[in-house]
């Protein structure tokens, strides 16, 4: 049954890999140059907004259809899951070739499109633009500063009064550079390299597209002119912005016209560094000062750490070991602090199936955590890869299954003695946070089919999300948890008294455990900020050094808390240390989400309707629960270690 199991998960996550493999070979993941006057289509994204995280199909609104209809771009795993919905436009590009060209006038807007093009706008919905994979750029200035956004408005409304106007004319600025193909072929010999003619440097030369700029701008036009033009016509080039008089207002009868200018513009950036001007790292400094408050509380919590074994356990256990035997057994009668609890230090927990699943689903998510952030930190899923991030966590997540069945039914064995209900419990730790996640994002589905959006997982995908989950990452845990079968249970040190310890009344024993989290929730909050900003304000976060080193000391920090807060309560003659060690760094988590809803206040309060509001919380919620499973899990098996290092070097009868 077991080789069925192998051959069957195998299989299947060959599969697995092989769906978002086109994550790696996006168009324009890889350097393409064009030949004067090639023809290049620009493709466009969901309409997105830093008011509402809900997307919409950018053809929901009156805009121009490409001639041939419209056709969706292959999107993989990541992208489908984030909302994006990449489409043909009717916007064209002729490389090298400055134009200014009609596309097509609307039909009279009814009611319905006028409501719908004001609401959009009033939301700041921005058109998500990609040319060559490179999304589209504008420049705005506030403050005597330029700043740098993605994408271009639906409309705007200005100052002072209520009327609407539509964004119809695009002026698109596209920055190339010449390629010069080698003037020398050569050819690879088993002795060296072989020169063997020169060619031709014009067969292999051409155009890098470098950079897309546009400046947005509303102008009204003669529709009556307009149509007697067919699509691609030339017009007059404008000078942007116009005049308010002369911008096209959104209102009922009112015919729209659509029209672009195109200049390409020489430049001297390279095409490896093309992505430099979106992924540009802003706040340095700030990533720095929260590199070193981490490291600062590593320190302070490595100094009571120090004290703690060095002072206490070392000068405890030597002293100890210096008596004579008569000399224990009235030290033994004598014994205080954590040495009193030691029949009990090992006491099974309660609800410890529920521990053990805990820790299991940890182990996975800190897993994939690590791993991924790595490979990002190292360029391996870079931005112009789209959906590759969240794709290689998926992937990665439940190949990792088979680690959380092993963890999760290990420590199951080492707490029953038994491997006896082993099934039960990989069958647990593989639904437990999977079900969880699945259970908010349905609920968070249907309010999102509700309102048409594209950020609604299509009922293929749900399908197909949840055949991954029961064909590879159930499996896969199930295997897991048979080879932690076959694994050696740690061994306790000491027995186990059969009646339990009375344990001293001790007041606000949980709240310092809540206090606790405070500290590993210091060494993060800075870098939450800016991931939180760059998922809600559709800002690039690329700066994963920073987050790597940021998870390894929060990984430390975490371990340090836990043996700190455990030692403090075995000395109060407190054995139940097993919860309480996985909370002391798992509450970090109840920070984050309280963290997540100040955000959602203060810094997000434009978010307009309930459904944002809500899904922005079950996000909260999803991302808070993994941390609290990650960083739990880190507490908890470095007090395991530590209690079982500290009772294993006394001898105590």
């Amino acid at each position: 049954m077991v080789k069925g199991w192998v051959f069957s998960t195998l299989l299947v996550v060959f599969l697995v890999f092989a769906l978002p493999c086109r994550a790696f070979y996006l168009p324009g993941s890889y350097m393409h140059t064009y030949k004067q006057g090639e023809e290049i289509g620009a493709k466009v994204n969901s309409l997105t907004s830093i008011e509402t995280e809900l997307p919409f199909s950018y053809y929901s609104l009156p805009y121009c259809h490409p001639e041939g209809g419209i056709k969706k771009s292959a999107e993989n795993l990541g992208e489908l899951l984030m909302g994006d919905q990449i489409d043909n436009s009717p916007y064209r590009f002729r490389i090298n070739v400055n134009e200014s060209l009609y596309l097509c006038t609307t039909n009279p807007l009814d009611e319905a499109d006028v409501k719908l093009l004001k609401q959009r706008s009033r939301d700041l919905y921005q058109v998500n633009m990609i040319l060559d994979n490179l999304p589209v750029r504008r420049f705005t200035e506030q403050n005597g500063m330029t700043i740098q956004w993605t994408g271009y408005p639906v409309g705007y409304i200005p100052e002072g009064t209520n009327d609407v106007y539509i964004i119809n004319h695009l002026k698109f600025k596209v920055l190339v550079h010449k390629y010069e193909g080698g003037k020398v072929k050569v050819l690879g010999t088993g002795e060296g390299m072989e020169v063997i003619s020169e060619t031709d440097s014009d067969a292999n030369s051409g155009y890098e597209i470098v950079g897309f700029e546009v400046v947005p701008c509303s102008l009204k036009r003669d529709p009556k002119a307009m149509l007697k033009l067919k699509m691609y016509d030339k017009v007059d080039p404008v000078n942007c912005p116009v005049e308010l008089e002369k911008s096209q207002l959104i209102k009922e009868k009112e015919q729209i016209t659509f029209t672009y200018e195109v200049e390409f513009v020489n430049s001297d950036i390279r095409w490896p560094s093309r992505w430099d001007a979106y992924l540009k790292m802003e706040g340095s400094k700030i990533h720095w000062f929260s590199i070193m408050n981490s490291l600062m509380v590593i320190l302070f919590l490595a100094g009571i750490v120090f004290v703690i074994f060095l002072r206490t356990v070392r000068r405890d256990l030597t002293r100890y070991e210096e008596l004579d035997k008569e000399a224990q057994a009235q030290m033994n009668e004598e014994l205080s602090g954590w040495k009193l609890v030691v029949g009990d230090v090992f006491r099974e927990p309660t609800s410890s199936k529920l521990l053990c699943v805990m820790i299991g689903d940890g182990v996975q998510i800190l897993g994939m955590a690590i791993v991924t952030i790595f490979f990002a930190a190292f360029g391996f899923m870079s931005p112009a890869s789209r959906g590759m991030l969240l794709t290689g966590m998926i992937v990665l997540y439940m190949l990792l299954g088979i680690v959380s069945g092993y963890a999760a039914v290990r420590l199951w064995r080492t707490l029953k003695g038994t491997s006896e209900g082993w099934r039960s419990v990989s069958w647990s730790t593989a639904c437990f946070f999977p079900g969880i996640v699945f259970i908010v994002l349905t609920v968070l589905n249907f309010m999102l089919w509700t309102r048409n959006s594209t950020g609604a997982l299509p009922i293929s995908l749900f399908f197909g999300l949840l055949s991954l989950w029961f064909c590879v990452s159930v499996p896969l845990t199930l295997l897991g948890g048979f080879f932690g079968t076959r694994a050696e249970p740690i061994e306790f040190p000491v027995r186990t008294n059969q009646i339990p310890r009375e344990i001293p009344t001790k007041k606000y024993s949980w709240l310092f455990i809540l206090g606790a989290g405070t500290l590993p929730f210091g060494t993060l909050f800075i870098e939450l900020f800016f991931i939180l900003s760059s998922i809600w304000l559709g800002r690039f976060y690329y700066v994963f050094g920073f987050l790597l080193v940021v998870l390894l000391l929060l990984v430390v920090v975490c371990a340090e808390v836990s043996v700190v807060l455990t030692y403090m309560h075995l000395c109060a003659e407190d054995w139940r240390w097993w919860w309480k060690a996985f909370f002391a760094s798992g509450t970090v988590a109840l920070y984050v989400f309280l963290y997540s809803i100040n955000y959602l206040v203060f810094d997000l309060r434009s978010l307009s309707g309930p459904v944002s509001a809500m899904l922005y919380i079950g996000y909260s919620f999803i991302v808070s629960l993994a941390i609290m499973l990650a960083t739990g899990t880190v507490g908890f098996l470095t007090s395991f270690s530590f209690v079982h290092y500290l009772f294993s070097s006394v001898k105590i009868d």
